[in-house]
């Protein structure tokens, strides 16, 4: 059986996306990140290299969407040190979400969208555990 769910059916890669546009999405969602108030000042003080990081998220969502294996670090790990709360998921999702919405197709954003939520529930349960708490996801959807 066959799904158009890429949390069913990780195989998929939307036809759509391609190394380019996850590069523009990329840039362009942290261009407005850097610069929003709330998010922002955790970036600049996360953040030493900005263009390293940005080929290293690039290569992330790379490898998440397109399967093709470019990034081999370890995603988790740096966020568990930053004082982030719900809050800061809430807008890295809210601006990732329409940042992808303004250059892609519906479909591309969709797939970038459903794959950000659960990375978010990903993130944020791990702090949680980190924390002695437990947390249920909040923004995937099935």
């Amino acid at each position: 059986m066959s799904s158009e769910n890429p949390l069913t059916d990780p195989n998929i890669a939307h036809p759509d996306i391609d190394e380019a546009l996850i590069a523009r999405l990329v840039r362009t969602f942290y261009e407005r990140a850097r610069a929003d108030e709330l998010i922002g000042p955790i970036f600049a003080e996360a953040v030493h290299d900005w263009d390293e990081h940005i080929a290293n998220i690039t290569a992330f969502w790379s490898s998440v969407t397109l399967r093709s294996g470019r990034y081999n670090g370890r995603p988790m790990r740096p966020h568990l040190t930053l004082p982030l709360e719900n809050e800061h998921f809430d807008r890295w999702l809210a601006l990732f979400e329409a940042t992808a919405k303004e250059l892609c197709s519906p479909g591309a954003a969709n797939a970038f969208i459903i794959r950000a939520r659960r990375i978010a529930d990903s993130f944020e349960m791990a702090i949680g555990t980190q924390r002695g708490e437990i947390r249920r996801p909040r923004h995937s959807r099935m």
